[in-house]
């Protein structure tokens, strides 16, 4: 018997590998098997983590400019062996980084990001992966790409500064001190939003009011990114305002694909592809999968439902395990997961059911008795 576990992090309780191992010792106590553990995000927080735990990565750390400017420490994580530095803007530019009342759309950058990718380029990586979920900043990638050496300039070829309030101001673009590796780097980006750059439905509108953004400054910022659109398509020969995901993280998406040839893909994708699991499946009788918990939202696309896929694709059964299940769970079923099944084993209050030893305890144990049955 062949069983492949990829299962999400336990938010609270146990990190993806954790929880992966948890199950192997319940299924190895039960049956004679292979199992293979691969570590499972979807491009969002902790993916990072994920990676560097479950590949055998390096944890990079370094400080750079937060998104209101201020020293931030972050990390990314660095596969040596394809190469590949593992990023969430987040870590730079995220939102938490900054409390509610300092929220500052027109100051806000996303310098940092660059500045963490020119740390890895530095030192010879040219593959990345970044997800850019969870911005603080509405500036179009801007701030990224001045950390690179691109600049933007007003109408007296002057640089126009960081954050939302640069983007009116952008007459010109200039990539003389434009890093060269540049040119040899690949950017794979976890973007799991359709918003184009402007507009109605662009970044301003739909991201910008939960980034600071008050109803009289979204015309004014989305008329600057429209301008700001404008001149960086002309400058690139590229048309990708209204490109799926562009809008993604107040315009980084937009950045990414027009000045640096990024490829925008789901999150979940991206990161199946990069663990190589639909490999590690091949042969595999049964496929354990889950997250803390389970729901409708599951069904869209999520991490679990991309393992089942892959499942299915390849002949194996695939079973969730969740701490929580909710009634819209059963359109799991419906996105290919043949059963799930909820891992605790007694009446507990919250904290005591997410404790890392109840819950390592639970999945243990529901994963043996499960395969006892099998």
């Amino acid at each position: 018997m062949k069983v492949v576990i990829a299962i999400d992090s336990l938010k609270g309780s146990l990190s993806s590998m954790d929880a992966g191992n948890a199950i192997k010792n319940g299924i190895l106590k039960a049956v004679d098997a292979e199992v293979i553990v691969c570590p499972l995000a979807d491009g969002g927080e902790g993916t990072t983590d994920a990676l560097i735990e479950g590949m055998g990565g390096e944890k990079i750390t370094l400080t750079v400019n937060g998104p209101l400017g201020a020293p931030t420490e972050a990390f990314y994580g660095y596969l040596k062996e394809s190469n590949t530095a593992i990023m969430e803007m987040a870590m730079a530019s995220g939102i938490t980084l900054v409390s509610r009342q300092d929220l500052d759309p027109m100051a806000a950058t996303t310098f940092g990001v660059g500045e963490m990718i020119k740390d890895a380029i530095g030192r010879g990586i040219r593959h990345f992966i970044i997800g850019i979920g969870g911005s603080a900043t509405n500036d179009g990638g801007t701030g990224m790409l001045t950390a690179l050496g691109y600049e933007f300039l007003d109408a007296k070829g002057k640089p126009v500064g960081p954050g939302g309030q640069c983007l009116e101001k952008i007459a010109s673009v200039s990539d003389k001190n434009r890093i060269p590796a540049l040119d040899e780097c690949v950017f794979q980006i976890a973007c799991d939003v359709e918003n184009p750059l402007c507009g109605p439905h662009g970044a301003t509108y739909i991201y910008g009011p939960q980034k600071g953004v008050t109803e009289d400054l979204l015309p004014v910022l989305d008329r600057g990114m429209n301008n700001y659109g404008h001149i960086a398509e002309a400058f690139t020969g590229k048309s990708t305002m209204s490109t799926a995901g562009s809008g993604a993280s107040g315009g980084l998406g937009f950045a990414f694909v027009t000045f640096l040839n990024g490829t925008l893909k789901s999150g979940t994708d991206l990161i199946l592809e990069a663990i190589a699991l639909e490999t590690a499946i091949e042969g595999a009788d049964f496929v354990i999968t889950g997250e803390g918990r389970l729901d409708r939202q599951t069904a869209m696309g999520k991490g679990p439902v991309g393992v089942a896929r892959l499942g299915k694709k390849h002949g194996a059964k695939t079973i969730a395990l969740a701490g929580a299940l909710t009634d819209g769970a059963a359109a799991c079923n419906d996105a290919g997961i043949d059963g799930y099944f909820s891992i605790l084993s007694s009446v507990c209050t919250l904290e005591e059911a997410m404790s890392p030893e109840t819950t390592r305890k639970n999945l243990e144990l529901t994963a043996n008795q499960l395969f006892r049955l099998l």
